[in-house]
Parts: structure tokens; C-alpha cells; sequence
């Protein structure tokens, strides 16, 4: 006894064959810009270094952060 050919069922692609989502624009920060720290509370910006980091005031305590500005958020 033979079977009769069958047609194949055509399955969806991967869920993982997804194209990778662009990464979202870097925050530009200009001096005198207030800002939040997860870590150190709020601050004020003090310098910037073009796209790659800038200094900030906090309360006395200054701290250089380096792109991508993670823990960063402007007020």
C-alpha cells in the first residue's frame, strides 16, 4: 500500500529571524541643562565634550558621564 503524495504545510519564519529594532537617538544635553541620576539625585550640567560625555554639578560633587546616558534623564 502506497500513500497518495501529501503537500507540506508551510510553517511561519522564527519569531527570532526578527530584524534588530534601531537603537534610540542619544539625549543631547547643553550646559545649565537640570538633570535626574538614578544614583546621584539631581544635578546640573556643567560642560559638554560634543556627543561623547558631559560633567555635571552635583551638589558639590562633579561626575563625568560617558555615552549612552543611561541613568541620565533631562528635567
Amino acid at each position: 500500500m502506497t500513500r497518495p503524495p501529501s503537500t507540506r504545510r508551510h510553517l511561519p519564519g522564527s519569531p527570532f529571524n526578527v530584524p534588530a529594532k534601531p537603537a534610540p537617538p542619544v539625549e543631547q544635553f547643553e550646559v545649565g541643562d537640570r538633570v535626574s541620576h538614578d544614583q546621584y539625585g539631581l544635578g546640573r550640567i556643567i560642560g559638554v565634550e560634543g556627543e561623547e560625555a558631559v560633567l555635571i554639578d552635583f551638589a558639590g560633587q562633579t561626575g563625568r558621564f560617558l555615552t549612552p546616558f543611561s541613568k541620565l534623564s533631562k528635567l
